[in-house]
């Protein structure tokens, strides 16, 4: 049961870490693939705390420097969105 949770941790970890690497043009797809791949650690540190019967305590604070992440990076689509008009790397001068 374990090794099968584990897989599929390992399945999401690295289609996540796929789907970062391909050439995207949006910004919002980038976006989601991070999350994807925070998504997979945190199910990684779940599975893992439960094994060494550990406390939960780091998964709350890694929980925490997640959301922010994600707020961090929907402020910066936000904003580029105003300034530029989409989320097209192609549209403007990434320099």
């Amino acid at each position: 049961m374990m090794m099968n949770m584990l897989m599929i941790i390992m399945v999401m970890f690295i289609f996540g870490n796929m789907i970062f690497v391909s050439k995207h043009k949006h910004l919002l797809i980038i976006l989601l693939s991070l999350e994807f791949i925070v998504l997979a650690i945190f199910f990684f540190f779940v599975m893992y705390l439960n094994y060494i019967n550990n406390d939960m305590y780091m998964l709350m604070i890694f929980l925490l420097f997640s959301v922010c992440e994600g707020a961090l990076g929907l402020s910066i689509l936000v904003s580029m969105i105003r300034t530029h008009g989409n989320d097209y790397f192609q549209s403007f001068n990434m320099l």
